[in-house]
């Protein structure tokens, strides 16, 4: 089943970039201007030839006081479901725009025909260090058991996904894994380890497991790991609620950060009884997120964004990329 989207936006050539533990985001008003073509998301996000950027939020044009409508787009142009990230950064953009306040507030995401998932932000701040505090509310995560999110016949046992993994570049064949599927509005593919991954296994699985057949949309890789002995979690036994976790994203590769990975490891993790709900750390290379995860799968994720700029594509940059 694939999704069928609207028509790409224009956008007007202003746009806001902030970033959530290295994790950074382009925010553009939906107004006259250049349509958000694939080439042109591509153009505006590469690090040296454009603005650079993990992604770009357009804010959709609604009448004044209607509930703000965001779509998303990753770096090689395509458009995706959601980023906790992007929304959170989109969450500070319609504050200081003056567009919410600091009381909760609802956005709808997503460019589907069928129209889009409602989710609830809070944004406090900014502080003495400038940054904003954020939160959203990401709704009940799911494990998916076939498409979109994961090809028919390749859930088996414990709602994990075996992967066989193809010889990667260098001909080189891959041990397979485990892997746990998880919708957070977006896929996720959650694979657990005994240690921490190293940068050379994350850079070297990554590219084959978010290609891989059983993913039909592709799918963001979590690499993660629960320090400790995660049968004591399953007993009712306190253990320090953290997970360590790299990722590859789809349509971008290896970041910092993710706050829909974040909300995947951390659910994976209490689905795997290696941590019970609640409050759980998640670490990552970019730094620290907060994510509760409920009895009933409701998921609330929580962490800092830090304002970079504001700025102007040019109109001779705009011209060479049309």
């Amino acid at each position: 089943m694939t999704r069928k989207l609207r028509p790409r936006p224009a956008v007007v050539p202003r746009f806001f970039q902030a970033h959530g533990h290295g994790n950074d985001y382009l925010v553009f008003d939906e107004g006259p201007g250049p349509v958000l073509s694939p080439a042109m998301v591509r153009r505006i996000c590469a690090p040296r030839r454009g603005v650079g950027a993990d992604g770009i939020v357009v804010a959709e044009a609604v009448p004044r006081g209607a509930e703000a409508r965001l779509r998303m787009f990753n770096p090689d142009g395509g458009e995706f479901e959601r980023s906790g990230n992007g929304l959170r950064i989109a969450g500070v953009y319609l504050r200081r725009e003056g567009r919410a306040g600091s009381a909760p507030f609802p956005v709808t995401v997503g460019g589907d025909l069928s129209g889009g998932d409602r989710v609830w932000l809070e944004v406090a701040g900014p502080g003495a260090d400038g940054a904003w505090d954020v939160r959203v509310e990401m709704g009940r995560a799911g494990f998916p058991e076939g498409p979109p999110f994961v090809a028919e016949g390749w859930l088996g046992s414990g709602g994990r996904v075996a992967l066989g993994l193809p010889p990667g570049p260098s001909g080189r064949r891959e041990a397979g894994f485990e892997a746990v599927p998880v919708s957070v509005g977006n896929p996720h593919a959650v694979i657990f380890g005994d240690r921490p991954w190293s940068e050379a296994e994350v850079g070297r699985l990554g590219p084959l497991v978010v290609a891989h057949e059983a993913f039909p949309e592709g799918t963001n890789v979590q690499f993660a790991w629960v320090p400790g002995d995660g049968a004591r979690a399953s007993k009712g036994v306190p253990v320090e609620a953290v997970v360590h976790v790299a990722i590859w994203e789809r349509g971008v590769g290896r970041t910092e950060s993710s706050g829909t990975s974040a909300c995947a490891a951390a659910v994976a993790a209490v689905r795997e009884g290696a941590l019970p709900p609640g409050p759980i750390r998640v670490a990552m290379a970019g730094g620290e997120m907060e994510v509760e995860v409920g009895p009933d799968w409701a998921v609330r994720l929580r962490g800092p964004v830090e304002e970079v700029c504001v700025g102007e594509l040019a109109p001779g940059f705009l011209a060479a990329g049309s």
